[in-house]
């Protein structure tokens, strides 16, 4: 069936998923998914021992997923975490899909995790295909915007070509940069991830396998949503929360 979707926005079934009723066995399942992985049990079967503990849906178990860390990982991740200001008159390389569809779905009014790490991630996912939305161009501006303020030398924006559709973000993205007259490249790659965990340029991403490996990261998108989108709706997986 053709996507038809004209919005990043929340899935149908994320309002009664995620509620103030919810949060707190959603909360106490990241806890107890935490500690596992900090003990070094494997991934997938401790989600599915949490999962079934707290009977979770299957989108809860993604976003119980996508905000848990074991403590080594968020505490390495929050060492080589630099300020965006760091960023001024310096080279940014921006992990391009998971960025903008993060700050698509906040406008969007999606479901945004505050994840362990202290990093904004959505539940969007991006599996082959990319569409374009409505948010996709205000998301790109808002980006933009917050760049040329803290005076970012030149954003590398990072896409995967084997994503259907990229090609045609690379032009949007490309038109926007010259309406505003903004420094940015943008370059379709076959591996954004293995670029970004290698380089010595500063990176902004949320991706956690990223996060584990790169020299220096910012968190640009939190950074965006928090100061642009203050009605942003944000679930806190945070240790802030626990």
């Amino acid at each position: 069936m053709p996507d038809k979707r004209h919005h990043r926005g929340p899935h149908p079934d994320d309002a009664c998923l995620f509620t103030p009723a919810t949060l707190p066995l959603l909360q106490s399942a990241v806890s107890d998914l935490s500690w596992l992985l900090t003990r070094e049990y494997a991934s997938v079967s401790a989600l599915k021992l949490v999962g079934d503990r707290y009977s979770l849906r299957e989108r809860q178990r993604i976003a119980v997923a996508r905000s848990t860390c074991s403590d080594q990982a968020r505490e390495r991740r929050q060492r080589s975490q630099a300020e965006l200001g760091d960023a001024a008159g310096r080279t940014l390389f921006i992990d391009g899909y998971n960025v903008l569809t993060t700050v698509e779905a906040a406008l969007a009014g999606g479901v945004i995790l505050f994840a362990r790490d202290g990093s904004y991630r959505d539940m969007a996912s991006v599996h082959g295909t990319w569409r374009k939305v409505q948010e996709t161009v205000p998301a790109a501006e808002l980006i933009g915007n917050l760049l040329a303020e803290l005076r970012v030398a030149s954003a590398v924006w990072h896409l995967d070509r084997p994503v259907s559709n990229s090609g045609r973000l690379k032009t949007i993205l490309e038109q926007t940069a010259q309406a505003h007259n903004w420094p940015w490249e943008i370059r379709l790659v076959p591996d954004p991830d293995k670029i970004l965990r290698e380089t010595d340029q500063l990176v902004a991403t949320a991706d956690s396998g990223i996060l584990d490996e790169c020299s220096r990261w910012v968190n640009l998108a939190r950074i965006a949503i928090d100061r642009e989108i203050p009605n942003a709706k944000i679930l806190d997986f945070s240790d802030r929360a626990a």
